[in-house]
């Protein structure tokens, strides 16, 4: 990758000179211009990508110069600097699109990180050009696949996003893609080369979940042998995935606002209070603004979270993304089993877009690669589509009471009916929860459960 370019604009000789020297020492390809006519000389052949320029220098004001730039189009992204006098013009120079602005004599040290921060953002910018491109060529933006208006849409509020370090709350059916969300926005952000950190807060325990986010000390409690560092720790300066947010208990929903307003935490048995620099990106499968009405999300934490919605539409609402989506599965698994499908007969795109798909995308990409897998030929036919609820026959009454006899037990009769809803909802438990009556947390620990029993038995 070739080096940042700078271009200094400054007027006093022994000020340009000592920048000039200075920022070269830190690393960058930097030229210089006495005044602003040199200057628009200098941008069309050295073709910088800041430019460093006094508010006043000769022949043209560095507001003016500001606009010319800004009419060259390109991806130059302009500072200024200014005396203590003129720090009102320097503010209105923001206002019409320079970056920052640093005051004279300049702060070395501040100049550096400037610099820095603007090198992410421009990395940030060249990856969503590519990720416009892959769009336009493909239908892709990064590893969410769509272009339909729906995604086109979702795919704007991420590039608003992502350079920013402010909360955002998911919320979609399961499987529509949430985590994917999460992860395009931490891969534009400018904390792309720290850590990403995810969880699922319906699938840790409720005693754990705390340990899990903010660590614990040595005899905390039972059990804790060792200090042990939490997901914010592990996720300073990066950023932090938190799935299924309405889910955590009310008690721990507490605990997670006060770091959000405070970005301190305190280890579970540690005395003393640790800064943290975490970006928070929440997720959930029901309507938060339902979830608060319903006492399952505090409304604080929601409005806290809440500063950039998406909301991910459901498979069934974006059926155009179909063919698009299925040509993408097909590639992938040929790639990864080794098979050689070239592509989908007529009659099973059609099964494929008649049916509801409960289990949205995630249910789609199972069926793809299980047929991507049992066709026989180069293209995937009906015969290599699983049974899908939707589009056949109904299950007959003994089959959806199989097993239900006198003797039986109440909870081998909940298992059955846990059973036969997951069948009918293509494995989707979101859906099976509601179906059944019971929270997701509800079903999870029932199906845990069950899973113990087994083994106790086997």
């Amino acid at each position: 990758m070739t080096r940042e370019r700078i271009l200094v604009v400054e007027d006093d000789a022994a000020a340009r000179v000592g920048l000039e020297q200075l920022i070269r020492s830190w690393g960058f390809d930097v030229e210089a211009a006495a005044d602003g006519e040199q200057a628009l000389e200098r941008i069309a052949s050295f073709q910088p990508g800041i430019v460093l320029t006094d508010l006043v220098v000769p022949k043209i004001g560095g507001l003016d110069l500001l606009h010319k730039v800004a009419e060259l189009g390109g991806h130059v992204t302009t500072v200024i600097l200014t005396a203590q006098g003129t720090i009102e013009t320097a503010v209105e120079a923001i206002k019409q699109g320079a970056y920052d602005y640093l005051t004279k004599p300049v702060d070395l040290p501040r100049l550096q990180i400037l610099l820095g921060k603007i090198m992410e953002h421009h990395a940030t910018l060249r990856e969503v050009r590519v990720l416009r491109r892959q769009l336009s060529e493909y239908g892709m933006f990064g590893p969410l696949v769509g272009n339909s208006p729906e995604m086109r849409k979702i795919y704007h509020v991420i590039e608003q996003a992502a350079p920013t370090n402010a909360s955002v709350l998911i919320s979609g059916e399961s499987g529509t893609g949430k985590e994917l969300v999460a992860q395009t926005i931490h891969r534009l952000s400018p904390r792309a080369s720290s850590t990403y950190v995810p969880i699922n807060c319906v699938a840790i325990p409720d005693m754990l979940l705390e340990s899990e986010l903010f660590g614990h000390e040595k005899g905390a409690f039972t059990g804790a042998v060792e200090r042990r560092p939490g997901c914010f720790e592990i996720a300073d300066h990066g950023t932090l995935f938190l799935d299924e947010i309405a889910e955590m208990t009310p008690p721990t929903q507490v605990k997670l606002l006060r770091v959000l307003q405070e970005r301190t935490f305190r280890r579970l048995g540690g005395r003393s209070e640790q800064a943290v620099d975490v970006r928070i990106i929440a997720a959930t499968n029901v309507d938060p603004q339902s979830a608060v009405k319903e006492g399952k999300l505090r409304e604080d934490l929601y409005y806290r979270l809440n500063v950039f919605e998406i909301k991910l539409p459901s498979l069934r609402d974006r059926k155009s993304d179909m063919p698009l989506l299925i040509e993408h599965f097909v590639n992938e698994y040929n790639a990864r089993h080794g098979r050689s499908v070239a592509a989908v007969e007529p009659r099973a795109m059609d099964l494929l877009c008649a049916y509801s798909w409960p289990g949205n995308v995630r249910e789609l990409r199972n069926v793809i690669e299980r047929a991507t897998i049992v066709a026989g030929g180069h293209f995937i036919t009906t015969d290599d589509l699983p049974r899908l609820v939707d589009i056949t026959r109904p299950a007959e009454p003994e089959e959806q009471v199989r097993g239900l006899a006198p003797g039986i037990t109440v909870a081998e009769a909940e298992q059955q009916l846990i059973e036969v809803t997951l069948q009918h909802t293509g494995g989707n438990k979101t859906r099976a929860a509601e179906l059944l009556g019971i929270s997701l947390k509800t079903l999870h620990n029932k199906l845990n459960r069950a899973k113990d029993e087994d083994a106790l038995t086997a």
